[in-house]
């Protein structure tokens, strides 16, 4: 009996999973749109294309660091070093962007490089020793931004080549630079989670790592790409940041890893890993982005933007945890 009532009921507990999952996604862009569509009636300069395009083009950076630590986090992992990556990654790329030195791809692929040897440097240490993702990245925090000082001799790199400022401050046909990159990044990341078996692997070992071990995949080769593709994004962020304000600042970045895991986690991306995608993370970042910009739009302090956003954060979480449960 108790097997006939379970074979009548599963097809109904599936089709209502399907219906909480769905509506799971969904919500995060509905609350965008009606966030949107009321700071559009508040204030009618929020809905504008040149307020627009000032929203995507600040976020864009944003953007940039939470599609490389979305890869890490459904894995079940944690990048804290970020913000200390795209300074570093900054002022490597600034010290080979000064006038009349190396032509642009120099200090783009150098600035690149130090971004993969440190992103590469926190899967080797996390993999190798065992030692939590937090704790490792928390450490290489510190000596990110110990390096770029050093490198930096503690000051502002400036005087850089106008074909470097491009990548920031430019436009091809009115579309500034950082929302071609954010575009074409988004669809890059996109592709590699959702059509390559890389992509496949990562939701395997956020779902499960023991399982995902036992079916004879390398966790270890997994883990040191995802936080690799992490430094490398990092330091795409850290080029058009350095490359937008036209100076390579060895305090740039501070407080990034929190917007960035922000953007993912309001985006969908569990904090239990498994789940996650670059769609839901790009709107978690321009949700960030337009509520900062509303905010600023109504005078509101910034105080009160920072605790606005903490309510949201932790909302997304608390909503993380009812669907999984």
């Amino acid at each position: 009996m108790k097997n006939a009532i379970d074979t009548y009921f599963k097809p109904v507990r599936e089709s209502y999973k399907t219906r909480v999952s769905r509506l799971g996604k969904a919500g995060i862009f509905v609350a965008f749109i009606v966030i949107c569509v009321i700071l559009s009636l508040v204030t009618p300069r929020f809905l504008t294309v040149p307020n627009l395009m000032i929203i995507v083009t600040q976020v864009s950076i944003n953007a940039l660091l939470a599609f490389g630590v979305t890869f890490v986090i459904i894995t079940g992992g944690i990048d804290l070093s970020l913000g200390s990556m795209v300074a570093v990654t900054g002022v490597v790329a600034a010290l080979f962007a000064r006038q009349d030195t190396y032509p642009v791809i120099v200090p783009v692929l150098a600035g690149l490089l130090s971004g993969v040897l440190f992103g590469a440097f926190n899967g080797f240490v996390i993999t190798r020793s065992k030692v939590p993702p937090f704790i490792v990245t928390l450490g290489t925090m510190t000596i990110g931004r110990g390096l770029a000082l050093i490198l930096s001799k503690g000051r502002p790199i400036s005087n850089l080549s106008d074909s470097f400022n491009f990548i920031g401050g430019g436009q091809v046909l009115g579309v500034p630079m950082p929302i071609i990159i954010l575009i074409s990044m988004f669809a890059v990341c996109s592709v590699i989670l959702k059509k390559t078996v890389l992509g496949r692997y990562m939701y395997a070992v956020g779902g499960n790592e023991q399982a995902t071990r036992a079916s004879g995949i390398q966790i270890s080769n997994i883990k040191m790409a995802v936080y690799t593709m992490s430094g490398l994004l990092a330091a795409l962020a850290g080029i058009v940041l350095t490359s937008r304000i036209t100076t390579g600042q060895p305090n740039a970045g501070a407080g990034f890893e929190l917007d960035a895991i922000a953007a993912a986690i309001i985006g969908g991306t569990s904090t239990s890993g498994g789940t996650g995608t670059m769609t839901g993370t790009l709107i978690g970042a321009l949700l960030i982005g337009v509520i900062s910009n509303g905010l600023d739009l109504l005078n509101v302090s910034s105080y009160y933007q920072q605790v606005v956003m903490g309510v949201i954060i932790i909302g997304a979480v608390v909503l993380d945890s009812v669907n999984r449960k």
